[in-house]
């Protein structure tokens, strides 16, 4: 026997503790943080069933049954299994379901489902925060009157503060996130054991047919609650998502060994609180607590909810890095605020935009039980969207049989259109907020990937070949000035029409040119040992194609280092970078409608700096003028 087995056991166990305790944080601050608000919409929102000992058990039971079906089952033991190259998530999931742009017109619906998908979780993005700092210091109200009216203030300088902080990373909070979520997990198991004490028959709603007996007597009524008991499972999708940064083993140890029965014993103990006291239904988990614990719980319940809002909105960065790098929306300035986890950024105008969608909600809608009303919408809308694309990635990735796929496939699909179906009864009360977000943010990122078509189409009408260029320049050869070019094109063949432009005005080229085109695969990762292609054309040309995921960020600086690796230096003090600069009209051929061409202009218009983008020094940037209709 080795005698370092022993060690390297405890070393590898050790890792997954602390990585397990780093995925409570990020991972689990959206559902765990819905007792302060799922069970209480139940039984005192504007759709609330009569409080009876039977209603209790019966959406008790609903709320065991989805948290195992929805939660357990399909996204721990199923979904998280579609992972791309180890990411998960909306996009990377579409981008399994639709491998390459060669299928994107033959799966035009699954294309348009998972940009629908994505622009949901933005809206989810917005809605989260809202509702879940509001529901903890509306706890104070439960404390004392006397903070009645500081709630809403307190609610809109916490959500400033997160937002405010965003520039500087989580890097440095993100250890405490583990650490606090545990003790919220603690606390809750806790309060609802003492409560389940004094009422021990709830437990048995555990049984299903506890809520069967539910929907019989309710009907109607019974139906409309399913949309408040999904609130219990809003935040799964975070676990997909977040696959990338734990791994798959951690999320699930951390759910099943911590989570999911601390939420079960909560929810189990309010409702043991509402069989014995009625009136606690106002606010049933702040009851749980004895009035001397009201404020600590308040205080512990708005960190959890900080860290819940934190995890969403590093979601909302990571799908807009996503969105650009996949070729869905514009360059956007996007800050890397760790040089360690790629996953750790900043994204500006999403971040303004995010907070000020946020305070128009709480000024909106005032409480979170009317929030309550838009949430849900969004995530039930979202995971109809990601049953059907597993479904697809089941049959062509896994090579499942239509007979294994269909059943399976079709019972999640039944209970996700049960859910949403139950959403649509709030459209009117807000549930049309997060539907719109979806629908504007999915129509701009297919605005954008079909005018980039469009455009494509363009520049390849204008572009000459390789063999054209070496033609001219042996037949016409052109003055050859000392250092090195590099020029940036979207397209890995043919000669980028600033180039062109440059030979055809200016007559000159530098020594050594280098076409540099940056490819962003459908895979979230690349490695370094396949980044880069150099080849050489001749006439001192070469074509160099550089590979990223789109997880992954492109510098062109390292490229070039790379370069010099492989024999063919370019000294930064001796390189001249050359970027066409796009001047777009919006012209009458046909490829979009005129409405849509005027957006892609404006989108276009507004995009990051190509050269801050990549990373370009930009004393060394040259700009050619290119004019083209659309």
């Amino acid at each position: 026997m080795n005698e370092n087995n022993p060690h390297k056991t405890n070393t590898k166990n050790g890792r997954l503790a602390v990585t397990t305790l780093t995925a409570l944080g990020v991972v689990y601050g959206d559902i765990g943080t819905s007792p302060l608000y799922a069970l209480r919409e139940c039984f005192h929102g504007p759709a609330a069933v009569e409080l009876t000992t039977a209603n209790v058990l019966g959406v008790l039971s609903l709320v065991v049954w989805s948290l195992v079906i929805v939660i357990s089952v399909k996204y721990l033991m199923l979904v998280m299994r579609a992972d791309n190259h180890g990411e998960g998530g909306i996009l990377a999931l579409m981008a399994l379901a639709v491998p390459d742009s060669g299928k994107q017109n033959s799966r035009g619906l699954l294309l348009l489902m998972g940009l629908f998908g994505a622009g949901l979780l933005l809206g989810d993005g917005m809605i989260t925060p809202a509702i879940s700092v509001l529901s903890a210091v509306e706890g104070l109200h439960v404390a004392t009157p006397a903070f009645d009216m500081y709630v809403m203030p307190i609610t809109i300088g916490i959500l400033i503060g997160l937002f405010a902080i965003q520039y500087h990373g989580t890097a440095r909070v993100g250890t405490l996130f583990g650490p606090v979520m545990l003790v919220w997990f603690a606390t809750l198991s806790a309060l609802g054991v003492a409560a389940i004490v004094q009422q021990p028959q709830v437990l048995v709603a555990v049984s299903p047919h506890y809520a069967v007996e539910f929907f019989v007597y309710n009907r109607w009524a019974g139906f409309v609650i399913m949309g408040l008991v999904f609130l219990v499972v809003t935040g799964g999708e975070a676990l997909y998502a977040d696959m990338g940064h734990f791994g798959a083993r951690p999320i699930r140890l951390a759910w099943f060994g911590l989570v999911l029965p601390a939420l079960l014993i909560n929810y189990f103990g309010q409702g043991a609180l509402l069989v014995g006291d009625p009136a606690a239904k106002i606010n049933p988990f702040y009851h749980l607590a004895p009035d001397w614990a009201q404020l600590p719980l308040v205080g512990l319940a708005t960190a959890a909810t900080v860290i819940a809002s934190q995890a969403v909105i590093t979601g909302a960065f990571s799908l807009a890095q996503q969105a650009v790098q996949l070729g869905y929306s514009p360059r956007l300035n996007i800050i890397h605020t760790s040089d360690e986890e790629h996953g750790q950024i900043y994204v500006p105008v999403l971040n303004w935009i995010l907070l000020v969608a946020v305070i128009g909600l709480v000024a909106t809608f005032e409480s979170s039980s009317n929030l309550a009303a838009a949430y849900g919408m969004a995530v039930t809308s979202t995971m109809v969207i990601t049953t059907v694309l597993l479904y697809v990635v089941a049959r062509e990735h896994w090579g499942w049989p239509r007979v294994a796929a269909i059943p399976l496939a079709g019972f999640f699909l039944i209970i996700d259109l049960a859910f949403f179906s139950a959403n649509l009864t709030k459209i009117l009360a807000g549930g049309w907020f997060p539907i719109l977000i979806g629908a504007a943010a999915g129509m701009l990122m297919i605005t954008w990937q079909q005018g980039r078509q469009v455009l494509q189409k363009r520049f390849r009408a204008h572009m000459v070949t390789t063999e054209e260029l070496l033609e001219q320049i042996e037949r016409e050869p052109p003055v050859r000035v000392s250092g090195c070019s590099v020029y940036l094109s979207g397209y890995p063949e043919g000669i980028p029409l600033a180039l062109q432009h440059n030979l055809k005005h200016n007559k000159v080229l530098h020594e050594k040119v280098a076409l540099l085109t940056i490819v962003v695969e459908r895979s979230p990762q690349v490695r370094s040992e396949q980044r880069l292609e150099l080849t050489p054309l001749g006439q001192g040309l070469y074509r160099l194609v550089a590979r990223y995921g789109y997880m992954q960020h492109a510098n062109v600086p390292r490229i070039l280092n790379m370069c010099e690796t492989r024999g063919v230096p370019f000294p930064r003090e001796e390189t001249t970078f050359f970027l066409g600069r796009e001047t777009l009209e919006v012209g009458r051929e046909h490829g979009m409608a005129r409405w849509r061409k005027s957006l892609f202009v404006w989108m276009s218009r507004n995009a990051h700096d190509a050269s801050l983008h990549f990373g370009v020094p930009p004393d060394r940037v040259v700009e050619i003028g290119v004019q083209l209709e659309i």
